[in-house]
């Protein structure tokens, strides 16, 4: 009987002791898998910050070469039209209307790059162009010679940024395109505020279109504009002549 009591207190401090033994190492593996786990994260927040330092560092590179190469060379274009509007005033003479547009067109595009300048340098785009400055893009088009018209239809409202802009930004290519490449053409713009859309059309006749010698990339980065936000673009000529952009943009119905 005692040999059998000492046996079933032998095996109890064994369980006893293998239990022990159990709870010990399953606190030890939660540690080293807590351990583990903090480790991943820092290298996680770690490799974050590396690439966040990169994406700054990149893109205050692209802003110094923005500001060295285009800035000054757009700014001589702006004050020598200028110059020359202001000899032609003195000389008696209207300066043409083609010189005003250049001198107009060189000082928005030393704004617009100004101001890509500073989204390059910050994470906010505070001052990027919107449908709000459309109409003075569309003013400026017809002083260069290409006859534009511009219909809104819908109710007009607040847009997100980025829809905003992207819009914008089909217009401006849009227009520029036709300026070059159209002969005798008339452009028209509508912009339509759906409820739970914006559509934007740029149109023109194009007879005489005369094709680019080099193609540019104003096409696909309208595209890609586009498709970033989830929206649709469509760039093709027209059965008759000219050429055709109808872009849809996703909006959230109020």
């Amino acid at each position: 009987m005692r040999t059998d009591r000492g046996w079933r207190r032998f095996y109890a401090a064994g369980w006893l002791a293998s239990a022990g033994v159990a709870v010990v190492a399953g606190l030890q593996w939660r540690a080293y898998v807590r351990e583990v786990e903090s480790r991943a994260e820092e290298a996680e927040r770690t490799r974050d910050e590396v690439a966040r330092r990169r994406a700054v560092e990149e893109r205050l590179r692209i802003a110094r070469e923005l500001h060295d190469s285009l800035t000054h060379s757009i700014s001589v274009i702006k004050v020598q039209a200028g110059v020359a509007a202001h000899l032609a005033r003195k000389n008696g003479e209207q300066p043409s209307d083609a010189l005003l547009a250049i001198e107009e067109a060189a000082g928005e595009a030393v704004r617009e790059l100004r101001s890509t300048l500073d989204v390059l340098r910050r994470d906010e785009d505070l001052n990027a162009s919107g449908l709000d400055r459309v109409p003075a893009l569309v003013e400026r088009v017809r002083s260069s010679g290409l006859p534009t018209t511009l219909s809104v239809r819908g109710e007009v409202r607040a847009l997100p940024t980025e829809v905003d802009q992207a819009a914008y930004r089909v217009v401006q290519e849009a227009l520029t395109n036709a300026s070059r490449h159209a002969v005798d053409a008339t452009a028209s713009v509508e912009i339509v505020y759906g409820r739970g859309s914006l559509t934007v059309r740029v149109e023109d006749d194009g007879r005489g279109s005369r094709p680019s010698a080099v193609p540019g990339y104003g096409l696909i980065g309208m595209r890609e504009r586009v498709t970033a936000i989830g929206g649709r673009l469509r760039a093709e000529p027209g059965d008759d002549g000219g050429f055709s952009v109808h872009a849809e943009l996703p909006v959230a119905a109020s």
